[in-house]
């Protein structure tokens, strides 16, 4: 694998950004310990999200990322979603439009990575797990299997103010959303997942995974239920005793490249 951190404009937000590109590489023998594959043709490849505290280079600091992808031969693309739940935001930036559309354009125009439908798959923790999903039920003409890793399942729900003891998201949503927290059909994703269920459209591949232990894993489960009762190809995976953390997420995202069509 090549790992290459590109600098460049991103249109959609006025401003220049920042994203890692891990790539397959052919020539590779006499490297030590690792397992490469390299397919002809352009690569398939996965848009891997953050979640809220962290950037572009996560992934590469908390897992090992390009270890794992290189035994699959995909490119795996890590773009910086700020604290925008990968949304278009009310007060800040258009997001949503930066990752969901302009990333995997300028990836493909960049690299030598497949812009077909059946080789393009997004993933992501917590906060990239809401926008994983959102992203892959929203796109579906692009992105064939969206996977998300204790998600924000329920945002609707983490707008609420919290009591004492809970996690907090109204403060850090107002930015995205606005004051009185009026959240758009589009952006739930139980009513995204309904509307798409039912409206003839291509349907991604889902694949949702979530610890026991983690305190959204009762958002994870009600959201379950509701893509159990709509025509998707649907995994729900959980995990005893896990959590919100790393430990957990190193693993989960293997069990996703795993279950992606690759």
């Amino acid at each position: 694998m090549a790992l290459i951190k590109c600098d460049f404009f991103a249109e959609s937000l006025g401003m220049c950004s920042s994203m890692y590109v891990a790539i397959p590489q052919k020539g590779t023998n006499g490297q030590i310990g690792i397992k490469n594959v390299c397919h002809d043709g352009k690569f398939k490849s996965l848009l891997l999200l953050h979640g809220l505290s962290d950037d572009q280079s996560i992934w590469l600091r908390r897992t090992s990322i390009e270890r794992y992808a290189s035994e699959y031969g995909i490119a795996v693309i890590m773009p910086c979603g700020g604290k925008s739940f990968y949304t278009n935001m009310k007060y800040g930036s258009d997001f949503y439009t930066y990752i969901a559309k302009e990333v995997p354009a300028v990836a493909r125009e960049f690299f030598q990575i497949s812009g077909r439908r059946e080789d393009s798959f997004v993933a992501g923790i917590s906060m990239g797990g809401y926008g994983a999903l959102k992203i892959g039920l929203k796109e579906s003409d692009s992105f064939s299997a969206a996977a998300g890793i204790s998600s924000v399942a329920d945002i609707v729900q983490r707008s609420q103010p919290k009591g004492e003891g809970e996690i907090d998201f109204s403060n850090v949503l107002t930015p995205v959303f606005g004051e009185e927290m009026d959240i758009p059909a589009e952006e739930d994703l139980f009513q995204l997942a309904e509307k798409k269920g039912k409206d003839g459209a291509p349907l991604p591949k889902v694949l949702m995974c979530c610890g026991t232990m983690d305190y959204m894993y009762q958002d994870n489960l009600r959201l379950k239920e509701h893509f159990e009762a709509l025509p998707f190809d649907f995994t729900f995976e959980e995990a005893e005793g896990k959590g919100h953390s790393w430990e957990y997420w190193d693993a989960a995202i293997q069990r996703v490249l795993e279950w992606l069509p690759l």
